[in-house]
């Protein structure tokens, strides 16, 4: 089932269930416990559309990271560097020098490691960069749809809780004037 916000003015959302069959709900038509249970699904929803962009942004910038640092490698300099050692509970340091400075390692996901010289490597991290960087931006209107739904929940929400306060006000006054 997915919720859309149909028209913020009249307050309703669009629902579609199973992408059969789309009914529009006006959600001052839901009782408060509906809209609880409405705005849970939406927090739950905006937290994971959240930590989906937080997670791609990550492993966007070791991507950015990792094609900055081919910008050191050049023919003219031997580069001097520390190779790091993860040896259970402790890290290890090892100073090293680099033979060839024209041909990396890239990893290229699920521990399978690629011979590359540096301007293909460089080329292959563009397109990680540019595939995650529109990953982003088709989630970010999803997101931004979520955040919007979820204020108009809430803003009927406390509309119906503000008539259930008056009606209570009006219904004690009613019976102390008795």
């Amino acid at each position: 089932m997915t919720v859309q916000l149909h028209n913020p003015e009249t307050a309703s959302l669009k629902v579609t269930r199973h992408h059969a069959s789309n009914m529009a709900v006006n959600l001052t038509d839901l009782s408060l416990p509906q809209l609880e249970g409405l705005k849970t699904q939406l927090d739950q929803e905006v937290e994971f559309l959240t930590s989906s962009i937080g997670q791609l942004k990550v492993v966007q910038t070791k991507y950015v990271e990792a094609k900055d640092s081919l910008n050191v490698l050049n023919k003219n300099n031997k580069v001097t560097c520390m190779l790091v050692l993860n040896v259970p509970a402790t890290q290890m340091y090892v100073p090293g020098t680099l033979n060839d400075v024209e041909h990396v390692l890239v990893d290229v996901g699920t521990g399978y490691y690629v011979e590359k010289n540096v301007e293909d490597s460089k080329a292959f991290f563009k397109r990680k960069i540019d595939f995650l960087t529109k990953q982003i931006e088709k989630i970010q209107p999803a997101l931004q749809e979520k955040h919007a739904m979820k204020q108009a929940v809430i803003e009927v929400m406390n509309m119906k809780i503000q008539q259930l306060q008056q009606s209570q006000q009006a219904s004690q006054t009613g019976t102390t004037k008795a």
